[in-house]
């Protein structure tokens, strides 16, 4: 009998991302907090290396999960400490078969030329630990810009490789191993060279890849400004997401002018930026659009934040 509350729902994802300077930190934190406001336990995280959460809340998050409010939980990855604890969990076991050299294996275990950045795999590797906490309701992840973030959400592929490939040699090098364990300096822990870490982390990585690919758990929102250069990256994103199997539910255009009959150089520049919209209707017109404005404010702090959420309605 499954002592499972059948109320319960799985964990929803959401992520959002885009070009540099087009307000996804913002939107992610404001619908965070709608979500926490709707009674949905919610933890957001930034996974952009230039944090910018903290400024958005007005408080200091760091690297440790916040409370912020009620429902509401926020935490800043830190690229270098997640480095730090990638290295501590996994080198080690790994140095372990520098005895493997002497029979000419040396680029074999050389990690950093294996994988596609330490600081990125890091990173993932957190990201991935907090995916699978059970206790939230919703996680929404502020990404990095967006050539960053493309890599990122492209790791459960690349390491699925990466990982696979470590633990398919330590099968074949563990005969070997068992051999020659009485000659060489192994010591007693050799025969499960990071064995666990690994097998553990390949888990982590299949389950995420399915949840990063499945639309009824993952939504991911495209942020963007009615510029030309926004929407050339965005519909290049586009592509990598479609290749990589990652389900897009919505485009948000952001900073849009109000109108302001009594500055030229406004109605002139609205009217570009109305252009640019039709455009982003006609380019994306299989996904929700979503418009927000461009305040007199910064948004930032609570008030701004809900102000901007209450903007989100489909256009």
């Amino acid at each position: 009998m499954s002592l499972k509350n059948p109320l319960k729902r799985e964990t929803e994802y959401h992520f959002f991302s885009g070009k540099g300077g087009v307000g996804k930190t913002s939107l992610a934190a404001a619908a965070a907090l709608d979500f926490s406001k709707k009674g949905r336990k919610t933890l957001l995280i930034s996974v952009d290396p230039a944090h910018s959460l903290s400024d958005s809340f007005e408080t200091k998050i760091g690297g440790e999960i916040k409370e912020l409010q009620k429902n509401l939980f926020a935490v800043e990855i830190d690229p270098a400490k997640a480095v730090e604890e990638y290295k501590e969990v996994l080198t080690p076991q790994l140095e372990k078969m520098s005895a493997l050299k002497s029979l000419g294996l040396e680029d074999t275990f050389d990690i950093a030329g294996m994988t596609p950045g330490i600081d990125e795999i890091a990173a993932f590797d957190k990201f991935l630990r907090y995916m699978h906490q059970k206790e939230w309701d919703i996680i929404v992840f502020d990404t990095a810009p967006t050539g960053h973030a493309l890599r990122f959400l492209s790791l459960p592929d690349v390491l699925d490789s990466w990982v696979g490939k470590i633990i398919k040699m330590k099968m074949q090098f563990s005969g070997m191993i068992n051999i020659f364990k009485k000659v060489l300096p192994f010591g007693d822990s050799e025969e499960d060279v990071g064995g666990a870490q690994l097998e553990a982390m390949k888990e982590r990585i299949e389950e995420a890849k399915k949840i990063l690919s499945n639309p009824k758990r993952t939504r991911y929102t495209i942020v963007l400004n009615p510029e030309t250069m926004s929407i050339l990256e965005s519909e290049r994103s586009l592509s990598v997401l479609r290749e990589y199997h990652i389900p897009v539910s919505t485009v948000i255009v952001n900073q849009i002018l109000p109108e302001n009959p009594g500055c030229g150089f406004c109605t002139e520049k609205r009217a570009l930026q109305l252009k640019k919209i039709e455009i982003i209707k006609e380019k994306f017109s299989k996904f929700k659009i979503l418009q927000a404005p461009l305040f007199r404010q910064e948004v930032k702090g609570i008030e701004m934040l809900e102000k901007l959420s209450k903007q989100l309605s489909p256009s």
